[in-house]
C-alpha cells in the first residue's frame, strides 16, 4: 500500500535541535528558516518535528554538517532525523516457501542522513535472540553408519514431517536487506518494489514433462528481472558477519538483473538466480544446457565461505561432507581467515569410518566421546556444544565492499548503522546513484534466525530534506 503525503506544514518548536550551516546565531536562524517557510516551502522541504516517528512510507534524509560514526552507538546526530517505522512481514508465496514463517512480522524503524560525500542509515529493531550460528557442525551417531559419516549440519530453515510437526528448528542469520531501482530501469518496480524481481509468486511452463505443462512456481526463482536492461541494487547485510571482527563491517553489495529470462531450471531458457555480487558480469557465453542462460564472470572468494570439504573415508572409502577448518575447544559462529593465518583454526586432513577426524597438528577429535559433538534431540534444543562453525568470513573487497557498516546486539535487539558513498565509483550500472538527491523508492527485508524465509515492507520513499 502506498500511503500519500498531507503536505502539512509544521512549525518548527524550540525542542527541535538541528544541523547549522554556518555561524549565525541559533535566533537569526530560526527567523531566517520561518521565511524561507513561509515563501519557499514544499511537501518536500518541510521541517518536521522529529521527535514523532512516522507510520507511513516516507523516509526522509536529513542533511548533517556532523556524520555519524558507523560503530552501533547511537550518535546525537541522529536525533535530528525522523524515524519511519516499517512493519516487513512474512508473505504467503502461495507454494509453501515460506512454510513455518508466514504472517511473521518484525517491526523495526529507519533513519538517514546525509552530507556532501556520504549517505547514512540507521535500522533498530526488536530481536528476543541473537541469532548468528547459520547451520552449525553436529555429530549424529545414528547416521554414522557403512559409507556415510555422523558429521551434519543443522538446518539453515525449520524442517517439518509428512504431517506438518516441526523436526528442528531452523539455524538460519539474522539479516537485514534494502531493494532500490538502478537508473530507474525497472518498471514494476513503480509498483511492487521489491517484489518486482521476486518471481516465486509466477507458473512456468515446465518443459521437463510431457506434453509441457504449466505448473506453480517453487524455490527455484531466486530474484531476476524482467527485461535485459532492467537492474535492482540490493544491500544485504548479514549480521552475524557484520558483528563479527571490525574487518567484516561491510553490507555486501549485490544486484539483480535478467539472468537470461524466467528462472526455471526446469525451462530452456535463463539463469535459475538473477542474483549476483557486484564486480562480475556475462562473459559473452551462453550456457550449452539452457540456451539463454548467460554464463557470468567469477568474483573472488569473500563474504561468508562454505567451511566444508570432501574427503574419503578413511583415506580410501566413500566421500563424505567434513569441516575444513576447526578451532578445537571452541563454539564460534564463523572462522575468521585470521584464524587460518595464525594457527588457532586446524584443517582437517582425514576422517574415520567411526567419525574421527584428524588435524593439521596430527591432533584428533572423537565425536563419539562424551556429548562435546552431540546436538538437543527436541526439536529446539540447542546444537552441540561444541559444534563447528559452517562458514569462514572473508572480508569484502571491491565493489562489494561500498557499504560500511555495523551492527550490534543490545541483548534484546539489533542496531545497524551503514553509510555509502552518494555516488560509487560503480560503471556497470550495478550502484544506485544519490548524487542528484532525487527521491528513490526502496523496500526492506528482515531475516529473523532464517535462510531465504524473510519479511518484506514494499514501496517505501526515501526523500532529501536539502
Amino acid at each position: 500500500m502506498h500511503y500519500g503525503h498531507n503536505g502539512k506544514i509544521l512549525l518548527l518548536k524550540p525542542k527541535i535541535h538541528f544541523m547549522k550551516r554556518n555561524k549565525l546565531s541559533i535566533t537569526i536562524i530560526i527567523i531566517l528558516i520561518g521565511t524561507v517557510m513561509l515563501t519557499q516551502c514544499t511537501k518536500d522541504d518541510q521541517v518536521l518535528d522529529v521527535a514523532v516517528p512516522s507510520n507511513g512510507n516516507e523516509l526522509y534524509s536529513q542533511f548533517t554538517g556532523t556524520a555519524p560514526a558507523i560503530d552501533g552507538i547511537v550518535d546525537a546526530a541522529w536525533a535530528n532525523a525522523q524515524k519511519l517505522d516499517i512493519s516487513p512481514t512474512v508473505p504467503d508465496a502461495g507454494n509453501g516457501l515460506f512454510t513455518g514463517y508466514i504472517g511473521q512480522v518484525y517491526p523495526a524503524t529507519i533513519r538517514s542522513m546525509f552530507d556532501d560525500q556520504n549517505i547514512y542509515f540507521l535500522v533498530e529493531y526488536a530481536d528476543a535472540t541473537q541469532d548468528i550460528n547459520v547451520s552449525p557442525w553436529y555429530f549424529d551417531p545414528a547416521l554414522n553408519v557403512a559409507g556415510k559419516t555422523g558429521w551434519q549440519k543443522e538446518p539453515s530453515s525449520k524442517t517439518f514431517d509428512v504431517s506438518g510437526v516441526l523436526t528442528r528448528d531452523g539455524w538460519g542469520e539474522d539479516k537485514i536487506a534494502m531493494l532500490w531501482n538502478v537508473d530507474n530501469s525497472t518498471p514494476k518496480f513503480i509498483s511492487q518494489t521489491c517484489y518486482a524481481s521476486c518471481h516465486v509468486f509466477t507458473p512456468y511452463l515446465d518443459y521437463s514433462q510431457t506434453p509441457a505443462a504449466m505448473v506453480s512456481n517453487s524455490a527455484n526463482g531466486n530474484h531476476y528481472t524482467n527485461g535485459p536492461n532492467e537492474k535492482i541494487d540490493m544491500w544485504w547485510g548479514r549480521l552475524g558477519y557484520m558483528s563479527k571482527n571490525p574487518a567484516l563491517n561491510y553490507l555486501d553489495d549485490n544486484y539483480q538483473d535478467w539472468a537470461g529470462g524466467q528462472a526455471i531450471t526446469n525451462l530452456t531458457g535463463g539463469n535459475a538466480n538473477g542474483r549476483h555480487v557486484d564486480g562480475i558480469v556475462p562473459d559473452g557465453t551462453k550456457s550449452a544446457t539452457w540456451p539463454f542462460r548467460p554464463n557470468y564472470t567469477v568474483s573472488p572468494a569473500q563474504g561468508e565461505v562454505s567451511n566444508s570439504q570432501n574427503l574419503k573415508l578413511d583415506g580410501t572409502g566413500a566421500t563424505v561432507a567434513v569441516p575444513i577448518w576447526v578451532i578445537p575447544g571452541s563454539n564460534t559462529n564463523m572462522i575468521l581467515v585470521a584464524d587460518t593465518a595464525g594457527g588457532s583454526a586446524k584443517k582437517v586432513v582425514a576422517v574415520s569410518s567411526t567419525g574421527v577426524l584428524t588435524l593439521s597438528d596430527a591432533s584428533t577429535i572423537n565425536p563419539t566421546t562424551g556429548t562435546d559433538y552431540l546436538r538437543s534431540a527436541s526439536a529446539t534444543g540447542a546444537t552441540a556444544p561444541k559444534a563447528i562453525a559452517s562458514l569462514i568470513g572473508v572480508p569484502l573487497i571491491g565493489g562489494r565492499a561500498d557499504i560500511n557498516s555495523t551492527a550490534v546486539y543490545t541483548g534484546t535487539g539489533w542496531i545497524v548503522e551503514f553509510k555509502r558513498k552518494l555516488k560509487t565509483t560503480d560503471v556497470l550500472a550495478q550502484d544506485i546513484d544519490f548524487s542528484g538527491l532525487a527521491d528513490r523508492q526502496f523496500g526492506v527485508a528482515i531475516w529473523n534466525k532464517s535462510n531465504y524465509q524473510h519479511g518484506i515492507n514494499p514501496n517505501l520513499v526515501l526523500k532529501f530534506r536539502k
